[in-house]
């Protein structure tokens, strides 16, 4: 079912990428990000089956509420080691060491693995041991509940190496991407979304004949699918070269310098800390089930996120940095100016489908088992709210590692605070008034505000005019954006008695995707990108012929 929620989305991102290949002046950044996009879309689909599996299972209840808190804990974490400083600071300084030589590259990357996996191995050892303060800390409301702060304190305890083998699969996915390896890295979380499908269908049935909770088995799924999306990335490397390496003395400067920058992100970190921690305590207090349901919605929000604008960003970060550490300016600009339109060519039309269809995909994709139609209602309104920031979300995954990369981590870190104290304070005052939404509408304002500074101080610090952020072209894409959603949201009333059950929710859904994205290409035909569209012609004609 999920490939079918897909399809349409698939043939925008399609359609986008060809689109794009007639108007970039350089290809490298679209090359590497439709490789990583299209293996992260087949990690994505096996996410969107894992939370149909587990909405089935669990629904959206207090199981699962307790689930979610306990893999917030080492996944906030990751956050900073695996996906945020770190990663941003490391691809940098591993492509400089490269460029010097293979041997001193090879060197930074096993120094890295002990310093990452030192510092992971350790929080990991706190957070087994001191997982009931932890829970009391993230989820208070819970302590009255004995069965449930019992349960959740045992999921945090089984799923505390998690970040251990996380951060090891991410240090070696920055290091494939540097080595122009996409790929295999990007398809790596496939492994994990497997691992905790089987262990969901598996282990469900077989916890409970021996006495356990069977909502134990999200926790060990996340725990081996972790240990295998590292594992199977060392081949890899082991085949480029770089393989493991005995290393005889930690401290060399190159890996002094990466760890450094990890301070300006730990403060970044700590504000991040409170805000997560303030929207937790807001989910659980307000209402059970709502930070399931936030949870699905934003899973669902992640799907373009994941499979466009994190491979954008990752695929800009390794070419501009590799222009940018030869002091090819020029280069390194256009890599930007590429991403930057990248970005918003593949969300907008995304962003439009996801808010006017967002009850008819989340009934589809979830509503069944345990998942009850006051669920699907409350994940859609959530994820109205989340796709709102979609834009700014994807641009944000460029523009953080591209101030790692001029180095100025300072920048991200600065925005970051401000745009999350605004976001307390909104979702503080505002939640107990309009309901657990404003959570979601407040991730999303954050969002906005922290792209407004650093668009700023990026031009400032590049040199950039405002027509390197304004153009003509984004203008049409806005427009046809938003007849898009119109187009959705008036049919999708006038349609959605006449295709009852299951089998006509999918048929209304494609129906739909198709005609919007016929608007869609429409408008953009009479506003004059009839060399975009035939281009696109061209190429699919193409490949039919190939086949």
């Amino acid at each position: 079912m999920s490939v079918q929620v897909t399809t349409s989305y698939f043939s925008l991102l399609t359609y986008s990428t060809l689109l794009t290949i007639h108007f970039m002046s350089t290809k490298n950044v679209l090359r590497s990000s439709l490789v990583m996009a299209s293996a992260t879309f087949c990690s994505r689909i096996l996410g969107l089956v894992r939370e149909q599996i587990m909405a089935a299972y669990f629904g959206a209840s207090g199981l699962t509420d307790a689930f979610l808190v306990a893999y917030r804990i080492p996944n906030l974490l990751r956050d900073l080691l695996a996906e945020g400083a770190f990663s941003s600071a490391f691809v940098p300084t591993f492509t400089e060491a490269n460029q010097h030589s293979h041997e001193e590259g090879r060197s930074l990357l096993w120094e890295l693995f002990i310093l990452l996996g030192l510092i992971t191995g350790t929080l990991s050892a706190l957070t087994y041991f001191f997982a009931p303060e932890l829970i009391s800390i993230f989820a208070p409301s819970f302590v009255a509940d004995h069965q449930k702060y019992e349960l959740t304190v045992s999921l945090t305890r089984i799923m505390s190496p998690f970040l251990f083998f996380i951060s090891m699969a991410a240090l070696f996915m920055g290091a494939l991407n540097s080595l122009r390896v996409f790929f295999i890295p990007a398809l790596a979380p496939a492994s994990f979304n497997v691992m905790s499908i089987v262990c969901m269908v598996v282990m469900t049935s077989w916890l409970v004949g021996l006495g356990y909770h069977p909502v134990l088995s999200l926790g060990w799924g996340a725990i081996l699918g972790s240990v295998i999306q590292a594992a199977v990335q060392m081949p890899l490397l082991i085949k480029k070269g770089y393989g493991p390496l005995m290393i005889k003395r930690l401290g060399s400067p190159r890996a002094i310098k990466v760890i450094s920058l990890l301070g300006p992100g730990l403060i970044g970190f700590a504000a991040t800390q409170i805000n997560l921690l303030i929207n937790t305590i807001l989910a659980t207090s307000s209402a059970v089930g709502a930070t399931s349901w936030l949870n699905y919605a934003f899973r669902l929000f992640q799907m373009p996120v994941g499979i466009l604008s994190v491979s954008i960003g990752n695929s800009n970060l390794v070419h501009f940095s590799a222009a940018w550490k030869k002091g090819d300016k020029e280069e390194a600009l256009r890599s930007l100016s590429s991403s930057y339109y990248l970005s918003f060519l593949s969300v907008l039309p995304a962003m439009a489908l996801l808010y006017s269809l967002s009850d008819e995909i989340v009934k589809l994709i979830f509503e069944r088992g345990r998942f009850s139609f006051e669920s699907t209602a409350m994940t859609a309104v959530a994820l109205r709210m989340y796709v709102l920031g979609l834009p700014f979300y994807s641009l944000y995954k460029i523009w953080v590692p591209t101030f790692y990369a001029i180095d100025r981590q300072k920048v991200p870190v600065l925005s970051s605070l401000v745009s999350i104290l605004m976001n307390i304070a909104f979702c503080w005052f505002m939640t107990p008034i309009y309901g657990f939404e404003m959570l979601a509408l407040g991730t999303t304002l954050s969002m906005l505000m922290n792209c407004t500074i650093l668009a700023f101080m990026l031009r400032s610090d590049l040199k950039l005019s405002w027509s390197f952020f304004f153009t003509t072209r984004l203008g049409k894409l806005i427009v046809a954006s938003g007849l898009m959603a119109a187009v959705a949201e008036i049919l999708s009333d006038k349609i959605s008695q006449l295709t009852p059950g299951l089998m006509g929710q999918v048929v209304q859904l494609t129906l739909l995707s198709g005609i919007a994205l016929f608007i869609f290409v429409g408008a953009l035909l009479v506003m004059g990108e009839r060399d975009a569209v035939n281009a696109l012609k061209k190429k699919m004609s193409s490949r039919f012929k190939k086949r």
